[in-house]
């Protein structure tokens, strides 16, 4: 899949970043091994500590195997003080995990991330890339709810 993927990109460093996203994203585990990152290295004449640093900097890059829904508690202020903890809270009693893990049944993954971008609707979180604002523990048990009975 990965080769099929490469040849749709120019040979250039700025096809970096669609590359990783497009690849990770077709992935069932949705993460970047170091045979993958070396391939794409070599396939765009750049460094592998530039395409790690590209996975390691942005948020939504992981190196490690995620749950299919991927949850991410934005960890700036604005969400701090309006909540975060309660939300976070809420999250790991429901999935029965902790910030950074993933469900055993491999469904969710629970990860921080910077700013969203939301900080008026703040507490904020985002599930596989739809964010969710003015969050509180009841609405958090419904999103929730609603992403189990997807498949």
């Amino acid at each position: 899949m990965l080769e099929e993927i490469l040849k749709k990109y120019p040979q250039h460093e700025d096809s970096l970043i669609e590359i990783l996203l497009e690849y990770q994203n077709k992935k069932t585990k949705r993460f970047i091994t170091e045979e993958e990152i070396a391939q794409i290295s070599n396939y765009l004449g750049v460094t592998e500590s530039k395409v790690c640093s590209v996975v390691s900097f942005y948020t939504f890059f992981s190196t490690e195997p995620r749950g299919k829904h991927i949850i991410q508690i934005c960890k700036d202020v604005p969400c701090y003080v309006n909540g975060r903890g309660n939300v976070l809270k809420t999250l790991e009693q429901l999935l029965n995990i902790r910030i950074g893990e993933t469900t055993k049944d491999e469904k969710f993954t629970l990860e921080y991330t910077s700013c969203l971008g939301n900080c008026d609707g703040a507490p904020a979180m985002r599930i596989d890339g739809k964010t969710f604002t003015n969050l509180n523990p009841n609405k958090v048990k419904a999103i929730i709810s609603e992403y189990r009975g997807v498949n």
